[in-house]
């Protein structure tokens, strides 16, 4: 008893987890009348595909953003928050405006609603994520009230041989707009009627009946004598709710072997079974309504790569494109209301370019072109997503790693810049946000505009992931993961990376690895510079001791000497040793004290006090100021002897420590990183 009754419990709890209302709401039965006052209050529900799919993403909100003086739209439909962030698109806000104007427009019906919307990029730049996030998302604003959308089904009287009645329902084959019962004719007066004025939104359902419904409605127009409104009432209109695994609204077709393949996948197939009971191949009752096309009506179909379908395919994408029908086998044409998104690779596309029997697709087709991402911090994003403390158990991931990587491919992916005196790396941080002297918003706008191609090459995610997989799998590393192991992994794949068509390309490819190399060399510098130097007290009295000596050498004072009690002249020396430290020539030495001490002058005039941290240039030589004076009481270089003595074990442990607590080491990598850094300073390579 004691069992049965903790089992009910827990059936009770889970049943719990229901939302029963909801379901009732998505289950919605009622007649036609009942249909057309729902369409009174809101007429939002006969919307078209496109328009359904373009307010979907609207409906999880946009910010918008200046970058580089260009207004950007950012949709946060495409975080994927709804879902955890799975699916999330990271760095292409560019190409996914373009995407979503593209549906604003077919939702206006302009034209492009006639089209075949192609994604067009590299492998691993997205299309199939885009894909399958704009399925997900239709499919859950099915289910909300926003979203929601209605067909109908037949209940039809049927006689039994022995001259008993059953009832017996037959759903619309393709999951029809209830309002394609309502004649041609009638329309234009019966939606002006259905109309609020001033609403803003016109109900424009166009289409006919399909083929099955039309043979019922005729036969039924027949029976009570062209009476509409009898035949009326034996539809029953019900919710809709999209389904890809149910294969309702929404439809995948993707290339297989041409002799196991034929257009009745796309457009349904006779039923054998049925022709005997029907009686004829020609009754629409013995149809299967079941192609990609019929199900994926009133919502979306994706095509995955859709140009290495076989061209008899590729006819039915034409009209299904531009008419909006399809030609059921042994049927007349039938209306479709859906968005057709395909999406392919750059070989496939520059077939289609160079097929001169391909014109009337390349005409009926949009091309968006996906790139790969070419913004280290959107980069980064996509391997955070994967590697984290969440899903990464036992093993610590040590700073900069995924950076790395992500600097790795995203330099692979951007062109030599052809003038401005760049080196590759620096446009990388111009592109991340960076500043560099001498460079404008203008420049970096010159830069994008003049690399025509940029992220249409270059390393995919994919490889970087998988590269990531094996060195967090290596037995080397003792519980952490650094940037060297990954870095040494991607260079190892190199040699039998299937994508790399030339030796030169490999070359470049690993020329850039040594340049990621050294720019982790001169980060971790900094930063074990910094955690020597992360004394606050003492960077402080060094900050206050610079002031003193350039507020007496811009208005040409002494300064008192705190142990000697005499006025000096400023300590040339202190200053030029701090200001050498951020490039600070001799012959803008002048300019740059004036500069401190106004940007003094201007904090009091405002009631603030000076903070060597508000000014980054000053911060950073301060730092290494500091650094260069404490070194040598460290005794780095020791680190890479055996023997380390007591005294320095200790500063050593502080500066682990400051690692540890400051930029996300843990105790492995902070004793590598020392050692790293030691031995640079040992080869005597350290910059001062």
């Amino acid at each position: 008893m004691k069992e049965a009754y903790e089992m009910e419990s827990l059936v009770a709890r889970i049943a719990s987890m229901q939302d029963q209302k909801s379901y009732q709401e998505q289950h919605w039965e009622g007649s036609f009348e009942d249909y057309l006052r729902i369409v009174q209050q809101n007429p939002k529900v006969t919307r078209t595909a496109f328009q359904r799919l373009y307010d979907m993403i609207l409906s999880h909100g946009k910010t918008e953003y200046i970058d580089n003086k260009k207004k950007l739209i950012r949709y946060h439909f495409f975080h994927d928050e709804k879902f955890g962030g799975r699916d999330a698109i990271f760095g292409l806000d560019v190409p996914l405006m373009k995407l979503v104007n593209v549906f604003k427009s077919a939702a206006e019906q302009y034209g492009t609603e006639k089209r075949v919307i192609l994604l067009h990029g590299p492998v691993g730049s997205s299309k199939s994520t885009i894909a399958r996030l704009l399925k997900k998302g239709i499919e859950a604003y099915s289910r909300t009230p926003e979203g929601a959308l209605y067909t109908f089904s037949w209940m039809l009287d049927k006689r039994k041989s022995d001259g008993s009645v059953e009832r017996e329902v037959m759903p619309c084959p393709m999951h029809e707009e209830p309002l394609h019962l309502i004649p041609q004719e009638w329309r234009e007066q019966v939606f002006a009627q259905l109309s609020t004025p001033g609403a803003g939104f016109q109900i424009t359902a166009g289409g006919e009946l399909c083929p099955a419904c039309r043979h019922v409605f005729k036969e039924l127009m027949t029976e009570y004598k062209g009476d509409w409104s009898k035949v009326v009432q034996h539809v029953k209109v019900r919710r809709l709710i999209l389904s890809e695994k149910d294969r309702v609204g929404i439809g995948t077709f993707q290339p297989k072997d041409e002799k196991n393949q034929d257009s009745t996948e796309l457009t349904g197939d006779i039923n054998y079974r049925k022709i005997a009971e029907y009686g004829s191949d020609s009754d629409p009752r013995a149809f299967n309504f079941d192609g990609e096309f019929n199900i994926a009506n009133r919502g979306v179909i994706e095509f995955v790569e859709v140009l290495k379908l076989d061209v008899a395919f590729l006819y039915d994408l034409l009209g299904a494109s531009q008419e909006h029908k399809i030609k059921p086998k042994k049927f007349p044409q039938t209306d479709i209301d859906e968005v057709i998104l395909g999406h392919t690779n750059e070989p496939e596309y520059r077939k289609l370019q160079n097929n001169e029997f391909m014109e009337a697709l390349r005409d009926r087709t949009v091309k968006i072109d996906i790139p790969y991402i070419t913004k280290l911090a959107e980069e980064v994003k996509i391997y955070e997503k994967d590697y984290n403390l969440k899903k990464i158990r036992g093993k610590h991931i040590a700073p900069h790693s995924l950076e790395m990587a992500a600097m790795w491919a995203v330099l692979t992916r951007l062109e030599e810049p052809k003038k401005h005196n760049l080196t590759l790396l620096q446009k990388l941080k111009l592109y991340n946000g960076k500043s560099l002297p001498n460079y404008t918003e203008d420049n970096i706008k010159e830069l994008r505009k003049e690399a025509l191609r940029e992220g249409m090459d270059g390393i995919s995610p994919r490889y970087v992931q998988d590269k990531i997989s094996n060195a967090l799998v290596s037995d080397k590393g003792e519980g952490c993961l650094n940037p060297f192991m990954v870095l040494n992994e991607l260079e190892a794949g190199l040699k039998t990376h299937s994508l790399i068509s030339s030796e030169e390309v490999r070359k470049r490819y690993r020329e850039i690895l040594g340049t990621v190399k050294q720019e982790y060399e001169d980060i971790v510098k900094n930063e074990v510079q910094r955690a020597i130097s992360a004394d606050e007290d003492s960077i402080k009295k060094l900050c206050s001791n610079y002031i003193d000596n350039i507020k007496a050498y811009t208005q040409k004072e002494k300064v008192k000497n705190k142990y000697t009690a005499q006025y000096e002249e400023p300590d040339e020396r202190l200053m030029r040793a701090i200001e050498d430290k951020i490039d600070i020539p001799e012959s803008r030495k002048d300019d740059f004290r004036r500069e401190i001490m106004n940007y003094i002058g201007a904090l009091a005039i405002e009631g603030k006090t000076f903070d060597y941290r508000t000014n980054e240039r000053l911060h950073k030589a301060l730092e290494l100021k500091l650094f260069e004076d404490q070194k040598d009481t460290i005794k780095l270089k020791n680190l890479v002897s055996s023997v380390v003595d007591r005294d320095t074990q200790e500063k050593i442990d502080v500066v682990k420590e400051r690692l540890i607590k400051n930029y996300g080491y843990c105790e492995i990598c902070s004793t590598d990183v020392l050692n790293f850094v030691a031995s640079i300073f040992a080869r005597g390579d350290a910059k001062d």
